[in-house]
């Protein structure tokens, strides 16, 4: 992806502490523990970091429980020093749980959060523009304050944002540059400066994270385990919950329709065909279309006038489920061959079919329990 040369010196301490995943943070965090003799013993179990473990705490709590991401206010105050320790060690604590976690979408999950906080400080901080030149290779604003970005960051960035006015055909092009015109409060030019940065941003939390998790030693993930078994925990129970309500029949979806409905309620971006086959699967087993748009709370551009209008098309217009070979074309398949016995079965090529040998076998063994054996099928 397009990143500039160099980035830009930024010695602001609040700003560095507001947004402690910036490149230029990382020599002055290391500073700020060799100035307060913070190690590793003293982050994981030492006193002066006890407030900066419950800010880490919340951290990761959000990152699960809110629809906004991380909580924005600090538990002290910013532009004091203390207040900057506890923000920058907070979030570099959290980020050891989450590799100690070893657990994929728990690490992408937290990035979404963590940017999606950044975003919503960097619609109304004066460093958007520092940051912006941090993480973009092309971008400027004009004295009337409108953004204009280069165009390969622009078609990098876009495409991980729903909504019509990140397509390209939608947008003011010229000589390379894509102008970003204010649309109201929601979508000032600003806010869309934020709102295309949190992709950036959340890839390089991302990244960072995982390139961490790969250097975890077998006595840190034993120091970890304690707050990775609350995050875990979290997530199980929170996974589950939205399960159950969505309603009966859930044991015989099939692995496809499981896979995203649990990867939505973690805050996965399920890619588009993902999503058109799960609004599909669910108009073709009768779930009402308010369930529908449920599913879809955690998602991370989540709009419910968006959501329940494009679900609506899908019920009106009675979309089929997409086949077995496509979901696996689209990487949409939750399964590889030996985990489960039904799905490979050689004549087992649609979602629809899984539901309906499932439910087969059920009435096949409650008759059986009763004394009255059915038939087999072909299909079951």
């Amino acid at each position: 992806m397009p990143k500039p040369f160099a980035i830009p010196d930024l010695a602001d301490e609040v700003t560095l502490a507001r947004y402690p995943f910036l490149p230029q943070a990382k020599s002055w965090i290391a500073n700020m523990a060799a100035k307060h003799q913070i190690d590793i013993d003293e982050l994981l179990d030492g006193s002066m970091m006890d407030r900066a473990r419950v800010r880490a705490r919340s951290r990761l709590v959000d990152s699960v429980d809110s629809k906004d991401g991380v909580e924005v206010a600090s538990l002290g105050d910013i532009h004091t020093e203390e207040g900057r320790l506890l923000e920058a060690f907070s979030f570099y604590y959290a980020r050891l749980v989450v590799g100690a976690s070893e657990d994929e979408r728990l690490i992408s999950r937290w990035a979404q959060a963590e940017a999606e906080r950044a975003q919503h400080i960097l619609e109304k901080d004066d460093a958007v523009t520092i940051i912006a030149n941090t993480y973009l290779s092309e971008i400027e604003c004009g004295e009337d304050g409108i953004w204009k970005i280069g165009l390969s960051d622009f078609i990098e960035l876009c495409t991980g944002i729903t909504g019509s006015r990140w397509r390209l055909p939608n947008c003011e092009i010229n000589e390379g540059w894509v102008t970003l015109h204010d649309e109201g409060d929601k979508y000032s030019s600003r806010g869309k400066v934020a709102r295309l940065l949190r992709e950036r941003m959340k890839e390089e939390i991302k990244i960072d994270a995982l390139e961490k998790m790969t250097k975890m030693d077998e006595s840190l993930l034993i120091r970890l385990s304690e707050p990775v078994g609350m995050i875990r925990g979290l997530v199980a129970s929170r996974t589950a919950e939205t399960i159950a309500l969505i309603g009966a029949g859930e044991e015989d979806w099939p692995p496809c329709m499981r896979k995203a409905v649990a990867e939505l309620a973690e805050g996965v971006n399920v890619n588009h065909f993902g999503r058109v086959f799960l609004g599909s699967m669910s108009r073709c087993i009768g779930l009402p279309a308010e369930t529908t748009v449920d599913f879809f709370r955690s998602a991370p551009d989540f709009s419910e006038g968006t959501t329940t209008y494009q679900v609506n098309h899908l019920y009106e217009r009675e979309y089929t489920p997409s086949g077995c070979s496509k979901l696996k074309v689209n990487h949409n398949c939750a399964v590889q061959t030996g985990d489960d016995r039904l799905c490979d079965q050689p004549w087992m090529d649609h979602p629809l079919k899984y539901i309906r040998a499932k439910q087969r076998r059920r009435k096949r063994q409650e008759s059986i329990e009763v004394g009255i054996e059915l038939p087999k099928t072909g299909d079951a």
